[in-house]
Order: C-alpha cells, then structure tokens, then sequence
C-alpha cells in the first residue's frame, strides 16, 4: 500500500509509481494509433470520408453512459471488498490484542501466546496469498508447533488450535479460571471468524459472466470511438480518444487492482505493516506482565 499526503495536489498528480499507467498505456497507445489511422484515412480519401459519416457520436454518448456506470458499479463493489478486508484485518488486530492482554493479566507468563498469535498473522498473510513459504512462521514458533501447521491445508486454522490449547492448559494448571478461559476462546473466535470473511473474499471473485461483459462492451466502444469523431473532430479525434481510452481503461483497471485486497499488488491492504503491529502490540502487553 502506498502512503500519500492527500493534501500534496501537485505530487498526487503527477505521480505514476502505484498507478495504472503502465498497465494500460499499451492500449491507450493501440487506440490512438487507430484513431491516427482512421484521421489520415478520412483526411486523404473522400470515399473513406463518405464511410466514416454514418458513425454519430450520439450513439457512443449513449454506450458511453451506460458503460459509465457499469464501471464505477464494478468499482464499488471492488472497494467494498477492499474496505471489508480492511475491517476484517483490523478485527484480527484487535482480537489478537484483547486475547494477548486478557491472557497477561489472568494468566501471568503469555509470552509464548504472543508469538503464537504472531505466527497466526504471518501464517494467514500467506495463506491469502495462496503461498506456502513458512519461512516467516518457522521462525517464530516451536519446531513441532511449525510442522503440524505446515502439514495442514489452511496452516493459520493449525495455530489458533495451538492457541485454544495454550488456554487449556492454563486451566489445567489452575492458573486461569475457566470463566475467564471462555473469554479469551471468545477471542480466537473472533479472530477464526474474520479468517473466514477473509477467506470468502479471496474465493468469491467478481462474476466472470460480469467481468467479461465489461471489458468486451468497454474494448468495442474504445474502437468504434475514432470513426464516431473523426468526422466531425478531425485530427484533435486523436488526442480526444487516447484522453478517453485513458480514463475509461484506468478506472476498470483500479478496480481489477483492488478486487483482491490481500495480495503485494502497489494499493493493496499494507498486510505485513499490520502484522509487524500484531507483533509489536501483543509481544509488548506479554512482556508487560
């Protein structure tokens, strides 16, 4: 995720790090290539002229503002799936605190549940990135603890089981009454819980049926765009079909950006920014014990 001064116009403008530029200045080029083409045709043909006069821009105007708002609905469910990781991350954040204090102050020494659920946070980054490497986990938790999550298909699910047994066996010991035991597996609930709303953002896509209809009606309107203006634009329809394509093709493509909120793609969720709090938070409540 990139941070920026929201306030630093200028900057922000003129910007192009984390931005969609590249991703779509190929097409936005193809498209003024041919709106070039169409111009030089109807410039040095009067028969090609006579073709291009049919093509009124009152039927692209129309396309246009119903391609329009197909966009930005598709962008507002993108960054409602955006927003929502946000907030279930969040959730995860402060669970792992509330669990990690609670099990502190109850049950003295919680050192070793800190790093559990620090593990859990590493171990959860990966897993929504569909990567096994464990590296970050190994290092972090017991040998025996590390194999049995690496040996599981949803390693993170392994240690919150690790982090209920951690409860147990307080109880066991009596140092940590059961009333209180409850609330801190109300916890790891919590945070299996917004595991899972994570989980159904990354397996439940934008419909493809949806996906594919906007960019087949969004790539027929861009080139059909230069025989609509040319006629009565001339060689400004060039310049005027780029600054189209541009838009129309940068706005579909932040969405598609988004959509998957936890990957390393420049503006996705800042995961390993929250992750390092988890671990900065929860080791401090443990040592603070």
């Amino acid at each position: 995720m990139i941070n920026y001064d929201p306030k630093a116009w200028l900057k922000v403008t003129f910007s192009h790090e984390g931005t969609v530029l590249s991703r779509v200045l190929g097409r936005v080029l193809v498209i003024a290539g041919l709106a070039a083409l169409v111009w030089i045709l109807a410039d040095q043909w009067s028969s090609a002229a006579n073709v291009f006069k049919p093509f009124k821009p009152l039927g692209h105007t129309l396309i246009g503002v119903a391609l329009g708002l197909l966009i930005v609905f598709r962008n507002n469910c993108s960054y409602d799936r955006y927003w929502e990781g946000r907030k279930l991350w969040g959730s995860i954040n402060n669970s792992a605190r509330n669990l990690v204090r609670g099990a502190a102050a109850f049950a003295g020494d919680a050192r070793d549940l800190a790093k559990l659920v620090y593990a859990y946070s590493l171990a959860l980054k990966q897993h929504l990135r569909s990567d096994k490497d464990l590296t970050e986990v190994k290092a972090v938790v017991p040998l025996d603890v590390f194999e049995q999550a690496a040996a599981t298909a949803n390693p993170p699910s392994m240690l919150a089981l690790h982090m209920s047994r951690w409860i147990q066996t307080r109880v066991k010991e009596g140092k940590l009454e059961p009333i209180i035991a409850e609330s801190l597996e109300g916890q790891v609930r919590n945070i299996i819980d917004s595991q899972g709303g994570c989980e159904r953002i990354l397996k439940t896509p934008i419909p493809f049926a949806y996906a594919v209809h906007i960019k087949q009606l969004l790539l027929i309107y861009l080139f059909t765009l230069p025989f609509a203006l040319v006629t009565d634009m001339g060689w400004v329809s060039i310049p005027t079909a780029a600054v189209i394509a541009f838009g129309m093709l940068g706005i579909e493509e932040a969405g598609v950006e988004i959509e998957d909120p936890f990957g390393d793609d420049p503006n996705d969720l800042p995961v390993e920014n929250i992750c390092s709090v988890v671990e900065r938070d929860t080791k401090a409540l443990a040592e603070a014990a």
